[in-house]
């Protein structure tokens, strides 16, 4: 039982005048800029603008300098601010075949065709701390003035990494196209189809979840869960609680062009890009007796650089799958209510800190009765 709290405005006026305090931090340094948080804290930007399910790198930006810092609640401020955006259509199918890639990598081909890209990755760099970015900007930027050394004589040139392509490059989906394209040809990879009869994807930013649901609203639903939930899922189905073996068949990050038709032209019309990555994670499956065996394909797409949730959702996504290949259920993450009911971090932080608003009338009630339970208890013994 809850019950409304009267008075306190001075007090809640107060708090919200320590919090612009505790934000602004120290006076005498230089107030952080929304621009510097977008371009220098892009990751963190991203996934604020993934688990929001709203693309405006400004915007989240703005989110995270007013929640300082905290993902979470940037999250709830940008979706907070989504709901106030009128809908006026559907934008067409993003076309990933088409994505002007900056990343590009897959675990599962020694050549992959159109090369691989390395693009801006963590992955082949030691885990120490640089004291040199604590200093100055002058380090980095002697770092971004070193001209890229040429490969070694001999090197077969077989894409963009090879050349040392910078950062900012980008490659065009005719030079890399899809890892997995050939492997379906041959019938080893299960291929992309639409769901039985084709049906409209639902919302389910509008429409509430019923279980089971179908495969389009759990992708919903993992592209805005949690990052740090949807990975432990991935990682608890790598350690044996799924039956999964799990191939990374194709990683890419880059721009995709969103097309929207409207209603008095008939056709689509080019809007502007989205930045995404997306995954593709194979697992086998021995078959079944209509099937026979091959590659299952588990999918992620997220906005911006994520290639983490990405993955992890691709996991994710193969083992909620289960029913489709008749896998016995015997995991947490195989379970569509526990892996999506629990997976929104805005309502699970809602549900937690909830609890440090007043109770009064609830822990009453239950002392009241804990008081009673003991004296007959007492009174029984004597």
């Amino acid at each position: 039982m809850y019950i409304a709290v009267k008075g306190g405005a001075a007090a809640i006026a107060a708090a919200e005048r320590l919090l612009a305090e505790a934000r602004r931090g120290d006076p005498a340094l230089r107030a952080i800029e929304v621009a510097q948080i977008r371009e220098q804290l892009g990751l963190l930007v991203d996934r604020v603008m993934a688990e929001a399910a709203l693309h405006d790198p400004e915007l989240a930006a703005l989110a995270l300098k007013q929640a300082r810092g905290d993902a979470i609640e940037a999250v709830f401020l940008l979706r907070a601010f989504r709901t106030t955006l009128p809908r006026f259509g559907h934008a067409e199918p993003l076309d990933t075949a088409r994505m002007r890639l900056r990343r590009r990598v897959s675990s599962v081909f020694k050549d992959l065709p159109g090369g691989q890209l390395l693009g801006a990755s963590f992955d082949y760099t030691q885990r120490l701390l640089d004291f040199a970015l604590a200093g100055a900007e002058a380090a980095e930027g002697e770092l971004l003035a070193t001209p890229l050394a040429p490969p070694p004589a001999g090197t077969p040139v077989a894409g963009p990494a090879a050349t040392g392509a910078c950062n900012d490059a980008q490659v065009d989906a005719d030079t890399a196209p899809p890892a997995l394209a050939r492997l379906v040809a041959e019938q080893l990879i299960e291929p992309c189809l639409p769901s039985p009869g084709d049906p409209e994807p639902p919302d389910i930013t509008r429409d509430p979840p019923a279980y089971p649901m179908n495969r389009a609203a759990r992708l919903q639903m993992l592209a805005r869960a949690d990052e740090g939930w949807v990975l432990g899922l991935g990682y608890s189905s790598q350690r044996g609680y799924a039956f999964t073996h799990p191939f990374a068949g194709e990683l890419r990050a880059g721009a995709v062009t969103v097309e929207f038709q409207p209603d008095e032209l008939g056709f689509a019309i080019e809007l502007g890009e989205v930045d995404v990555t997306e995954c593709q994670m194979l697992t086998q499956f021995v078959g079944s007796a209509a099937t026979p065996p091959q590659f299952t394909r588990g999918y992620g797409l997220v906005f911006g650089a994520g290639e983490r949730k990405a993955m992890a959702m691709a996991l994710a996504d193969r083992v909620l799958r289960a029913d489709e290949f008749g896998d016995e259920l015997t995991s947490p993450a195989q379970q569509q209510e526990f892996a999506l009911a629990h997976s929104d971090n805005v309502e699970a932080s809602g549900f937690v800190q909830h609890l440090k608003l007043p109770h009064y009338v609830t822990f009453e009630s239950e002392l009241k009765l804990l008081r009673e339970l003991r004296g007959a208890a007492q009174g029984a013994a004597a």
